[in-house]
C-alpha cells in the first residue's frame, strides 16, 4: 500500500458522497416553521395568565425587572410546552470565556417518596443554576478549590428546543458569574454595557425634546463567513483536527485569482447543506436572510436580519453550533477559523451595529438630508469620538491568534481602527468643521445603464469602502475587523461602552451650554464642531491597504496594534479601567482576569499549533521526503552504474529542502524549550517573535517539498483537493 492510500481513499469518499436523505414535507407551509421551537412571546401569551405575561413582556421588550413571584408560573408553562415537543431534559446555556457554548443537562424527572417520580420544573430552577466556576477560564478570580459559580436566566433571550433523534432538550440562555458576582462570561458584560449605553442615549433624546422614550437597545447583524471541507479530508489532516487550520499546504495551481467563486452558482451539495441549516435556524427563530459563495474556493457566507445585541449574540453562537452539526450530516466539516488556508481569503464576522428603540426608531438613520438631522449628527459624532478615543479597545475586542493571520492581509481591514463615513457624511462634517453648520447634503443620483428596456438605477450619495474597519453603510456602522470564530458579544461590549462614554460627554456638553443660556441648536452646532475638530483625525475614506495610510495613520496618532500581543495591554490602561468601571461594565478584577485569559488562550493556541507542526513535519512530511530522496538517489546510482550521465538537479534541490526542513524542526524545538524562561505577556511576545517564525520556516520547506515529492508518497490532502472537491 502506498503512503498516500488514505489520502486517495478520502478523495474517493468525497467525490462519491451522496449526502443525507433530502427533507421534504409537502404539508409544511413556507414560513410556518419559523420560531416553532422557541418559547416566544406569542407562545407565552397563549399559555401564561395575563398578569404574568404582561410582566414577562415588559422585561423582554422594555427591560423592566422581572417579578420573581411569577417565575414558578413561567417555569411550569415552559415545561409543559417543552414536554409536548418530546423534551425530557433542560439545560442552562451560557458562554464562558472559552469562546464556546457550555451547557449542563438535567432531567425534569423528580423522584418522590413512594417509589414513583413526577415531572417538575420550578421557578427557582429556571432562574438559577450552579456549574463549576473553577473549571472555566477565570483569570485568577476563582481558585481551583473555589468551585461555586452561578448561571442566571436571561429573560430577554427566549428559551428554545434543540432537537435530537434520541430526545429533545429545552435550552435556557443564561449569564454566568462567580459566587462573588464577577462576570465569567461574555453575556453579563454585554447586558451591563447595553444598559449603560441606553442610560446615556436617553439623556440625549430628552435634550432633543422626546418624552415618549422607549427602552433603548443596541442592534447587531453579524455576517458569518465559513469554509466547508469534506470530512474525509479533515479526518486525514491532524492540523485541521487539532488546530482548526492547515499548518501546511502549498498554493494550488488555481486559487481565487479568477474571482469566479464569489457570488457564483452554489454547488448542489453545499446548497443542500444550506437548505438544512436554514430550516434548523428558522425553527429556532434565527432570521437567516442571505447566503452566497464568498471569495475563496470552498468559502461561503450567511447573514441574518438585525436583532437586539444580546439575542444576536446568542443566535450567533447557536448558528455556529448548528452549522457544525448539519455539516457533519452532509459529510463535511464547517471551519470557522479565521485563516484555515494560507494564500486565500480568510473568514471574518462583520458586526453591523446600530441602536435605537420602537418610538424614535434607528438613531443612525440619516434621512434624505442628514445636514438637517441634528439628532442623527449628534449620535454619529458620538461614534466618531468613541472610535477615536478607544480604537485600541475596538482592536482588542477582535484580538486572537487566529485573527492575527487575517487582519491587514489585503482581505480584511488593517489593525488601524479608523472610520469611513462616505462622501455624503464626510461632506457634511467637513462643512461643520469649516463653518460650524452644515447647509447641504449630497443627494442620491441616477445610474443609466444604457439599455432602453431597463429602468434607471438609484445611485447612493456615497460609495462603500471594504478596507475600512468601521464603516458607515447607510443606516448603520459595520465593524469589519471581527474574526469568524469569535463571539460578537466581545466587540458589542466595547461598542456599547464607548458609546455610553461618548453620549455622556455629548449630554454634559449640551446640558452645560443650555444652562449657560446658549440656544439649543447653537449648542448642538458647537458640540459637533468641537468633536470633529478634536476627533476628526479618525475619519479616513481612502485605501486602508496602502503603505501610505500606515504612515499617515502614525502621523495622525492612531494606534496600529498589529498582533494580539500588542493589543492585550489595552485591558489595563488607566483609560480603559476608568471607562469600564465608570459605566459598571467591568471592575478592575474582571479586566485583569480577561487580560490573563487573553494571554493564556494565545499561548495555548500557539502551543498546540507548534506541537502539531513539529509532529506532522517529523512523522509525515520528512519520511515522505526521505523516501523520495532515496528513490532519486537510487535512480541516479543506477544510471551512473549503467554509464549514463544522470541529472542530479532534482536530487540536489530535494536534499537542500530536506536540510531546511530539518533545520526548521530543530529551530522550533529550541524555541519551544526557551519559552518557559518567560511568563505572562513576555512569554506571549516570545512565542510571537520566536515560535511562530520557526513554524513558518518549517512550513516554507514543507510546502516546497509538496511541490517536488512524488504524489504517490504525499499523505496529506492538498489544498487543490480540499477546497475544490465538494
Amino acid at each position: 500500500m502506498t503512503a498516500n492510500a488514505v489520502r486517495l481513499g478520502a478523495i474517493r469518499e468525497a467525490r462519491s458522497f451522496a449526502g443525507p436523505a433530502p427533507f421534504f414535507d409537502s404539508a409544511e407551509q413556507t414560513g410556518a416553521i419559523f420560531g416553532e421551537n422557541v418559547f416566544s412571546l406569542a407562545v407565552m401569551q397563549k399559555r401564561l395568565p395575563k398578569s404574568v405575561f404582561k410582566s414577562v413582556a415588559a422585561t423582554m421588550q422594555r427591560g423592566e425587572k422581572l417579578d420573581a413571584a411569577h417565575a414558578d408560573v413561567v417555569a411550569s408553562a415552559m415545561k409543559d410546552w417543552a414536554m409536548e415537543r418530546g423534551v425530557t431534559h433542560y439545560a442552562h446555556v451560557f458562554y464562558p470565556l472559552t469562546g464556546l457554548t457550555a451547557e449542563k443537562h438535567d432531567s425534569f424527572l423528580e423522584p418522590v417518596g413512594d417509589g414513583t417520580a413526577i415531572w417538575e420544573f420550578t421557578g427557582k430552577t429556571l432562574i438559577q443554576g450552579e456549574p463549576d466556576a473553577s473549571s472555566f477560564p477565570n483569570g485568577g478570580i476563582r481558585a481551583t478549590f473555589e468551585a461555586r459559580g452561578y448561571t442566571g436566566w436571561d429573560v430577554q433571550s427566549p428559551a428554545y428546543i434543540l432537537e435530537n433523534p434520541n430526545g429533545n432538550t429545552l435550552c435556557i440562555p443564561t449569564i454566568f458569574v462567580s459566587m462573588t458576582g464577577e462576570a465569567l462570561d461574555h453575556k453579563t458584560p454585554l447586558l451591563r454595557s447595553q444598559a449603560a449605553m441606553a442610560d446615556q442615549a436617553r439623556r440625549v433624546l430628552e435634550l432633543f425634546g422626546h418624552s415618549d422614550i422607549d427602552n433603548v437597545v443596541s442592534y447587531c447583524g453579524p455576517e458569518q463567513e465559513y469554509f466547508l471541507v469534506d470530512s474525509s479530508f479533515v479526518n486525514t489532516r491532524p492540523d485541521l483536527l487539532g488546530a482548526g487550520r492547515t499548518l501546511f499546504g502549498a498554493k494550488p495551481p488555481k486559487g481565487q485569482e479568477f474571482d469566479d467563486h464569489y457570488f457564483g452558482a452554489i454547488p448542489d451539495r453545499v446548497l443542500a447543506f444550506m437548505h438544512d441549516t436554514e430550516r434548523a435556524l428558522f425553527k429556532l427563530g434565527i432570521p437567516a436572510k442571505t447566503r452566497h459563495n464568498e471569495v475563496a474556493p470552498g468559502q461561503f457566507e450567511i447573514a441574518p436580519v438585525f436583532e437586539r445585541a444580546n439575542l444576536a449574540s446568542d443566535h450567533q453562537q447557536l448558528l455556529m453550533t448548528t452549522f457544525r452539526a448539519v455539516a457533519k450530516q452532509h459529510g463535511m466539516e464547517c471551519l470557522f477559523h479565521e485563516k484555515p488556508f494560507a494564500g486565500v481569503n480568510g473568514s471574518g464576522k462583520h458586526v453591523n451595529f446600530s441602536f435605537g428603540n420602537r418610538n424614535q426608531g434607528n438613531f443612525l438613520n440619516p434621512g434624505d438630508n442628514p445636514h438637517d438631522n441634528a439628532q442623527f449628527l449628534v449620535f454619529c459624532a458620538a461614534i466618531i469620538r468613541a472610535v477615536h478615543l478607544h480604537g485600541g479597545l475596538l482592536r482588542l475586542s477582535v484580538a486572537s491568534a487566529g485573527n492575527d493571520h487575517r487582519l491587514g492581509a489585503n482581505e480584511a481591514p488593517p489593525a488601524i481602527i479608523s472610520i469611513f463615513l462616505g462622501d455624503q457624511l464626510a461632506d457634511v462634517f467637513d462643512q461643520i468643521a469649516k463653518g460650524g453648520e452644515a447647509t447641504s447634503s449630497k443627494q442620491k443620483g441616477i445610474v443609466s445603464v444604457g439599455v432602453d428596456t431597463l429602468p434607471d438605477l438609484t445611485k447612493d450619495p456615497g460609495d462603500r469602502n471594504r478596507t475600512s474597519p468601521f464603516a458607515f453603510t447607510g443606516n448603520r456602522f459595520e465593524f469589519r475587523a471581527a474574526g469568524s470564530n469569535q463571539t460578537v458579544a466581545a466587540p458589542m461590549v466595547v461598542i456599547n461602552t464607548i458609546m455610553a462614554e461618548a453620549l455622556d460627554f455629548c449630554a454634559n456638553e449640551l446640558d452645560a451650554a443650555v444652562a449657560a443660556g446658549t440656544e439649543f441648536n447653537e449648542a448642538v452646532q458647537a458640540l459637533l464642531k468641537k468633536i470633529i475638530e478634536q476627533h476628526g483625525t479618525v475619519i479616513f475614506n481612502g485605501n486602508g491597504y496602502s503603505d501610505e495610510w500606515h504612515a499617515e495613520a502614525e502621523q495622525r496618532g492612531l494606534k496600529n496594534l498589529r498582533t494580539t500581543v500588542d493589543a492585550l495591554p489595552e485591558y489595563l490602561t488607566p483609560e480603559s479601567k476608568a471607562l469600564f468601571t465608570t459605566y459598571g461594565v467591568f471592575n478592575e478584577a474582571e479586566l485583569e482576569s480577561r487580560y490573563e485569559i487573553g494571554i493564556e488562550q494565545y499561548l495555548l493556541t500557539i502551543n498546540v499549533e507548534a506541537n502539531l507542526t513539529e509532529e506532522i513535519a517529523r512523522t509525515t512530511i520528512l519520511p515522505a521526503a526521505l523516501r523520495y530522496q532515496t528513490e532519486l538517489a537510487n535512480n541516479v546510482a543506477a544510471l551512473t552504474t549503467a554509464g549514463v550521465a544522470a541529472d542530479t538537479t532534482d536530487l540536489v534541490t530535494l536534499s537542500r529542502t530536506i536540510a531546511e526542513l530539518r533545520a526548521g524542526i530543530a529551530e522550533l524545538g529550541t524555541a519551544l524549550a526557551g519559552k518557559h524562561d518567560e511568563e505572562g505577556i513576555a512569554e506571549a511576545a516570545y512565542v510571537r517573535d520566536s515560535v511562530l517564525p520557526a513554524m513558518g520556516r518549517i512550513r516554507a520547506a514543507a510546502d516546497e517539498l509538496e511541490a517536488v515529492v512524488a504524489d504517490d508518497l504525499w499523505a496529506l490532502p492538498t489544498y487543490q483537493e480540499m477546497m475544490f472537491i465538494l
